[in-house]
């Protein structure tokens, strides 16, 4: 891989604007654990390993179970996800892959589950983790090598 340039320093002002869309998730009524799910299925779609990796242990350190992080890509296939974060995780994915654009089945069911404002807030969420795929696959950033305990939980 060759050496990609960092948005921080080239264009810290976008960067900030970035940063500042982010913050605006902090004022959502979105559960942060459906944030973290949000953030890791649109990152798995769009294979940004630096996002990955730092919302998967941020899932975990919310209390987000293992069983659901190693399945979240096939919840389909599950009993582990609420009606709630199905409807959240299919707008995710069809968000994500839009040239195939969002079905009306999948936006009224997300719209009758979760109600006009929290769809609101989830669809921001979506957009802006996505944004953030986009740098992150475009710079090839890569994830930090985390050591962690016998305990799993903690890192050294």
């Amino acid at each position: 891989m060759s050496n990609r340039i960092n948005i921080n320093q080239v264009e810290p002002a976008a960067y900030k604007s970035m940063l500042a869309f982010d913050s605006y998730l902090k004022t959502t009524e979105i559960n942060p654990l459906h944030k973290e799910l949000i953030k890791i299925r649109a990152s798995q779609m769009n294979g940004c390993a630096y996002c990955l990796d730092m919302h998967t242990f941020d899932a975990r350190h919310l209390g987000e179970t293992e069983q659901r992080l190693y399945t979240l890509s096939a919840w389909r296939e599950t009993p582990f996800f609420s009606e709630e974060e199905q409807a959240i995780l299919a707008l995710t994915e069809e968000m994500t892959l839009l040239p195939k654009g969002v079905s009306d089945a999948t936006y009224q069911r997300a719209e009758k589950i979760l109600g006009e404002k929290l769809l609101a807030q989830v669809i921001m969420a979506i957009i802006i983790i996505n944004a953030w795929n986009r740098i992150g696959v475009t710079l090839t950033m890569t994830p930090l090598v985390r050591q962690f305990s016998a305990k799993e939980k903690e890192v050294v």
